[in-house]
């Protein structure tokens, strides 16, 4: 499989909605995005994002089952955007740039984008039982991908996992607000595991 083909890592599926459905699905989102912000991720419920949007609960239920459906759909606007800069960004991000740059770079990303949105990330994984969120098949294939790139020699899926656990909500949640450390120290304190993975190119 070629994990650089959009097809191949499908965050949350393509959608196909007609113009007054999707209009309405991007009212009720920006509402939820406001009520998080305001309430945080525990107290925000369907009734309290419905509310702000100017609907029935029975539309935000219909549209979106839960209020984890609703954080996931969230969630995955952010994936989505995510998915469409490592796939077909600037460099090092996106193709172009050594394998391990592009590593590096999309572990920063993920950092950034979990650090973002950990209330919502943290919410998912206490709703879902610690299943995983949505695309995280994807973004540990193109993990894959690049570890395979920099040596394939090495265990790439078991590494990606590896690595992809480091970032863990919890574990950010804990380095971010428990015991003060910056988002720059995080990700440096990343760089020796990444080189670490070249010793093994010959």
């Amino acid at each position: 499989m070629d994990v650089d083909d959009p097809r191949a890592l499908p965050i949350a599926g393509a959608r196909h909605e007609r113009a007054d459905a999707a209009a309405n699905r991007v009212r009720i989102l920006e509402a939820a995005v406001r009520v998080l912000a305001e309430r945080g991720a525990a107290g925000t419920s369907i009734d309290a994002v419905a509310c702000e949007a100017g609907v029935g609960k029975g539309t935000v239920f219909r549209r979106f089952g839960d209020r984890s459906g609703l954080f996931q759909a969230l969630l995955d606007e952010h994936l989505r955007a995510f998915q469409d800069a490592f796939l077909f960004g600037p460099p090092p991000l996106g193709p172009g740039a050594p394998a391990q740059e592009r590593l590096a770079a999309f572990l920063d990303g993920l950092l950034d984008l979990h650090d973002g949105q950990l209330e919502l990330t943290l919410a998912l994984e206490k709703d879902r039982w610690g299943a995983p969120i949505g695309g995280y098949v994807a973004l540990s294939l193109h993990a894959e991908s690049l570890i395979r790139e920099i040596s394939p020699a090495l265990d790439a899926p078991v590494i990606a996992q590896l690595l992809l656990s480091a970032l863990d909500g919890k574990l950010v949640r804990h380095l971010r607000r428990d015991a003060g450390v910056s988002l720059a120290t995080i990700k440096a304190s990343m760089r020796p595991l990444i080189a670490g993975l070249g010793i093994s190119r010959s």
